[in-house]
């Protein structure tokens, strides 16, 4: 029973690249489940057996790709930081050694996501969720009184998920040729002079916020 499972896991992982190898040569539509097998080197019905639609497929290829750039672990890191600054250039280096290794795949999504039901779906579940740690990093800014004004916790998040954007991401690593280390740096300093305010100052912005008007 051991080794059957792991044969099998073995197999939807093989999937999986495929997919992933389609993605990025030919982009979301060449997915399909004849594609895959065929990229594989197994049958249709293999792939049936590890995924019941493309749809699923599709999800499992971005849920892959994202475990595959240890997007989890990244993130751990800006959630155990001291403080919410420190968090936010934690934030900074995240996207820096991850995010980047999502373009390829990012970008095909973006392209197709109107027009490609499955492609879209799966990209909203995706950016929901990158949605939520921006909230999340605005929110503990706010809490520590660190949130420059005029920034709500509400338009600091929506900010922060845009900076997200694999078009800043591909052009400053693909296009401008920075490396990692220094994208890291500059983001850093690009959210602290954004979002964060000095302690008193903080403090004055939240007392006249409770202020009436």
């Amino acid at each position: 029973m051991a080794q059957q499972n792991a044969r099998s896991r073995r197999t939807r992982l093989a999937l999986l690249a495929s997919a992933r190898t389609l993605v990025e040569q030919e982009g979301v539509t060449a997915v399909t489940m004849a594609s895959v097998a065929e990229h594989a080197g197994v049958t249709r019905r293999a792939v049936y057996l590890h995924f019941a639609t493309r749809g699923e497929l599709v999800a499992a290829l971005y849920e892959h790709v994202i475990e595959t750039a240890e997007l989890a672990a990244s993130l751990k890191s800006v959630w155990l930081a001291p403080d919410a600054v420190s968090a936010l250039d934690e934030w900074a280096r995240h996207l820096a050694r991850s995010h980047t290794e999502l373009i390829p795949v990012a970008r095909a999504f973006q392209r197709v996501r109107g027009t490609d039901p499955d492609a879209r779906d799966s990209w909203d579940s995706v950016t929901r969720q990158w949605r939520k740690s921006c909230r999340r990093l605005a929110d503990w800014l706010a809490a520590e009184a660190r949130l420059s004004a005029p920034w709500t916790v509400e338009t600091a998040a929506d900010m922060l998920w845009a900076l997200m954007s694999f078009d800043v991401l591909e052009a400053l690593v693909v296009d401008r040729r920075w490396s990692r280390k220094r994208l890291a740096r500059q983001l850093s300093v690009l959210l602290r002079s954004t979002f964060v305010a000095e302690p008193e100052a903080a403090k004055k912005a939240v007392k006249r916020q409770r202020q009436p008007a």
